[in-house]
């Protein structure tokens, strides 16, 4: 079964969730400093793959969750804070979103605990020729 459709649905899917989040960014008028500083921030969870791909793919997957991304994000928005505490809140679940969505756009998604090129979207990086054995 070709699923490549899927694969390029969630890549638009990506794109506009990155959108999405730059546009509250910039409507809740928060630092385009701070977008900057955090916005590799999730992909500090490969460090994970330190201690072996299956906790490597966990802390890869919570890190790039919608999920957690959105429990930040709804708490600014509903958690009756104001001022900085709210902002930040807001600013980090976006930030947060806009990083996975750019990552689903450039088609890397959640890594699977058989290899770190294996993720939901398909296989990431260059295909490698075969191997050939060492002639003696």
């Amino acid at each position: 079964m070709d699923t490549s459709f899927a694969r390029i649905w969630l890549r638009f899917e990506g794109l506009a969730t990155l959108v999405a989040a730059a546009l509250l960014y910039h409507h809740f008028g928060l630092r385009w400093f701070w977008f900057g500083v955090l916005f590799l921030a999730p992909d500090l969870s490969m460090l994970g793959y330190l201690a072996g791909p299956r906790l490597g793919a966990l802390a890869y997957n919570l890190a790039h969750s919608y999920a957690a991304a959105l429990v930040v994000l709804a708490a600014g928005l509903v958690a009756g804070l104001d001022g900085a505490p709210r902002l930040a809140l807001l600013g980090v679940g976006l930030i947060w979103c806009a990083h996975i969505g750019f990552d689903r756009a450039l088609g890397y998604g959640l890594k699977s605990p058989e290899g770190f090129r294996l993720t939901h979207l398909g296989k990431i990086g260059r295909n490698q020729p075969p191997q050939t054995p060492a002639r003696l």
